[in-house]
């Protein structure tokens, strides 16, 4: 059966209503990187009307890094939430209740400058960053539950693909010819209301995950009317229905967070998730995104020009990642990606040591920046958020993508920290410490990463069941207990 033919109305719209909030997240990504000496500037002025004074450089340059990376250890906080969350109240439910936290987030931020305090802008990015941390965890997690298993890796990649548009619109809206300007910064950090309510007024129409109803609340006929809106057949439902019941047979009620990383089967997934998702945080591509300016900045005249181009290239990317996830699968577009930014790194570290001796290179360094980016889009950057997803049964899926979130952030705020200090101790050679994780990711896939494309949640289970002695189904035939 054709993929376009599982697709539906319903299907498509609640998978774009769901990623509006990575959509957001993109955005106050990308809009901090342009008008960064504005926003300074503005905390400067803040401490010299309280205190008759400027604050100190290496003070103002501290509280502004901490206001870039505490979005980060929001996220961090977050993440602690989504097990409880995602089974208490649903999927999508859950999606709505963190949409708050984005709003309350906005409004904080857009506000500080009215009220003349710089505390505001911090604590509306630290409400913003909790945001982040659920909502990247159980943005996948509805993803994956509604799609179907032909189409769940591109489905999931939307959200990269949002997220990454949310990343250029918010590099756009930053530039000072824009809304980067000491008069409109504010405005500009309000933007991402849009999306929240638009989210607000979309996704209470869009079904529940069925997997939840019929797995989590046992409610069959809530969930055989769920997949009859996103399937649009009633053939699709029966096989899919009876797939989810041979999985719930195979599944305990509940998991706990110690028996989860207790229990053998669980074992190898933990392991993959965290090879693939410190692999890819830590392989360079966020300290280039947080810094590109000041990277570039160094080089050319039109700094923040080029930086949009990094934004540009990081859209184009995700949308090739999107066609491709079901054509190669997982594990292709997972090692040529990190093989890709082992490379990067290391022609990058060799540029950088000879630009003083060959200045031409600089365009050589622009077009390698462009190449990691590339390379992490094409595979790590979306994997990394859903491939938990596939790797766990029901039970364990949801502290999984918790694992995931704080995996991710937790890499991005120990960068966007550690990036720094790192280029002033190592300079040029910060690079090879980027290749070594990626060349290490890269292995490690290879050898363990199973292929998902294509394959049930149950069968992908299957791999991992026999550590415990349970009693394996066939390829063919489903072995329920009895």
């Amino acid at each position: 059966m054709l993929a376009e033919n599982h697709l539906t109305a319903t299907l498509l719209t609640s998978i774009l209503a769901v990623v509006l909030g990575s959509l957001q997240i993109g955005y106050h990504t990308g809009n901090v990187n342009a008008p960064g000496k504005i926003i300074e500037e503005f905390f400067n002025h803040t401490w010299r009307v309280r205190h008759n004074q400027s604050m100190p450089d290496h003070s103002l340059t501290l509280l502004w890094s901490l206001s870039v990376s505490i979005k980060d250890f929001g996220a961090l906080l977050g993440s602690l939430g989504v097990k409880y969350l995602a089974d208490a109240y649903g999927r999508r439910n859950s999606i709505l209740i963190v949409n708050c936290l984005s709003v309350v987030g906005a409004c904080l931020m857009s506000a500080s400058k009215v009220s003349k305090s710089f505390e505001v802008l911090i604590v509306g990015r630290l409400v913003f960053g909790l945001f982040c941390g659920l909502v990247m965890s159980l943005n996948p997690l509805y993803i994956q539950e509604a799609s179907p298993t032909a189409l769940r890796g591109a489905f999931a990649t939307l959200n990269q693909v949002s997220f990454a548009s949310g990343i250029l619109v918010g590099m756009v809206a930053g530039l000072e010819t824009v809304l980067g300007t000491e008069h409109n910064w504010a405005m500009m950090l309000s933007l991402s209301l849009i999306p929240a309510l638009a989210q607000h007024l979309i996704l209470p129409f869009c079904p529940e995950s069925p997997r939840y109803l019929l797995i989590n609340r046992g409610e069959e006929s809530k969930a055989e009317a769920a997949l009859m809106r996103l399937r649009g057949s009633a053939d699709r439902v029966f096989a899919e229905l009876k797939e989810m019941k041979e999985e719930a047979a195979h599944t305990q009620s509940g998991v706990t967070t110690r028996e989860f990383f207790n229990k053998p089967r669980y074992r190898q997934p933990i392991i993959i998730v965290l090879v693939v998702n410190l692999g890819s945080q830590l392989s360079g591509f966020n300290a280039i995104i947080n810094y590109s300016t000041r990277m570039f900045q160094a080089n050319f005249e039109q700094a923040k020009y080029l930086t949009l181009g990094v934004g540009a290239v990081n859209v184009t990317f995700t949308l090739v990642a999107f066609f491709l996830m079901e054509r190669a699968g997982r594990k292709k577009l997972l090692l040529t990606g990190f093989i890709s930014i082992a490379l990067c790194n290391l022609l990058m570290t060799i540029a950088d040591s000879v630009l003083h001796l060959v200045p031409e290179l600089r365009s050589l360094q622009v077009l390698l920046v462009f190449c990691l980016i590339s390379a992490y889009e094409l595979g790590p950057g979306p994997i990394s958020w859903f491939i938990a997803a596939e790797l766990f049964d029901q039970p364990g899926r949801p502290i999984a993508m918790a694992f995931t979130s704080m995996l991710n952030w937790g890499g991005k705020f120990l960068l966007a920290l550690l990036f720094p200090p790192l280029l002033k101790v190592c300079g040029v050679y910060v690079y090879l410490l980027f290749m070594t994780v990626a060349l290490l990711a890269f292995v490690f896939t290879w050898l363990r990463l199973p292929e998902t494309k294509g394959r049930t949640f149950d069968d992908i289970a299957e791999e991992f069941r026999g550590a415990e002695g349970i009693p394996l189904h066939n390829k063919t035939g489903f072995n329920t207990f009895t």
